[in-house]
């Protein structure tokens, strides 16, 4: 554990300026020092917009804690069978970059030193800050139907630890499967959902997780100022704790942010099957 952490996520739509209102004036972002990227906090850029047709993750980028723990992640993947490529460093402001391919579709990128910013990170929207240190941005979660080998993928290959699995009924006769993955004090940097069929986007949602409990508010207010779909309204997840809401993106993926998950230690005993979603609220308020 903690030998890699979520270091950014890239994201491909027509038009890259019609997320800058959502990721600076709703979630509370700053702009990163290329345009149309965006930090949470002291590092370079943790969300990377580009033009083009997905409206959907183009790729996810980890961060390794050093040489070693880089070495020994390519290692896990090769032994796992994951091929894996060296990538161009430069576009993601990192010192070195390998590239495969997670088996829900989506590039994956292991690299070393992601760059600091110019500036200090410093938001008046969300002035607490957020999460971040040792723990990455957040955690990513997608939809799948290659359900079993993307869990060999995270286990075996990233060596990501199972924190526990959600298992319950959504609708009549509609089944939803969860597994949440740590690599670090995080409950989840990455989950993955079952998905009955091929989903119009493996990106389901982005999580960001603030230092103080009311700027989860302030967030739900920016929000529902805006006519933005809100999925899930404030509520606490069972599993994890968290004390979130749901935002849907312009390009129609989420944002969660939230606040006060659990720790996961060494020790970590809790990975057992959990039967419903949110122990208390996140009803859904409004339609994207």
């Amino acid at each position: 554990m903690n030998e890699i952490e979520l270091a950014y996520v890239g994201i491909e739509v027509p038009e890259p300026a019609s997320l800058d209102g959502f990721f600076g004036e709703v979630v509370g972002l700053m702009p990163g020092d290329e345009p149309h990227t965006w930090r949470n906090d002291g590092k370079a850029q943790r969300v990377i917009v580009q033009q083009g047709s997905a409206n959907d993750a183009a790729f996810v980028g980890f961060e390794a804690r050093d040489q070693q723990s880089f070495d020994g992640v390519l290692a896990r993947l090769a032994a796992a069978g994951f091929a894996t490529a060296e990538g161009d460093p430069g576009d993601r402001k990192v010192q070195r970059l390998v590239r495969t391919t997670a088996p829900w579709g989506v590039p994956v990128e292991i690299v070393l030193d992601l760059e600091d910013a110019a500036a200090p990170f410093s938001s008046t929207l969300v002035p607490g800050g957020f999460l971040t240190e040792g723990v990455g941005f957040g955690h990513a979660v997608f939809a799948t139907t290659a359900f079993e080998e993307s869990h060999r993928f995270v286990v075996e290959g990233l060596g990501l630890g199972q924190s526990d699995w959600l298992e319950t009924e959504i609708a009549a006769g509609i089944e939803l499967e969860v597994r949440f993955y740590h690599c670090n004090a995080r409950h989840h940097t990455v989950a993955l959902a079952k998905a009955p069929f091929e989903m119009p986007q493996r990106l389901h949602h982005l999580m960001f997780e603030t230092n103080e409990r009311d700027d989860v508010g302030a967030a739900f207010d920016r929000a529902w100022a805006t006519e933005l779909g809100i999925p899930n309204g404030l509520g606490q997840h069972d599993n994890d704790g968290m004390f979130s809401f749901y935002v849907a993106s312009p390009a129609g993926f989420q944002v969660e942010v939230g606040h006060g998950a659990k720790v996961v230690g060494e020790a970590w005993a809790g990975n057992r099957r959990y039967d419903r979603i949110s122990a208390w609220g996140h009803q859904p308020l409004r339609q994207p």
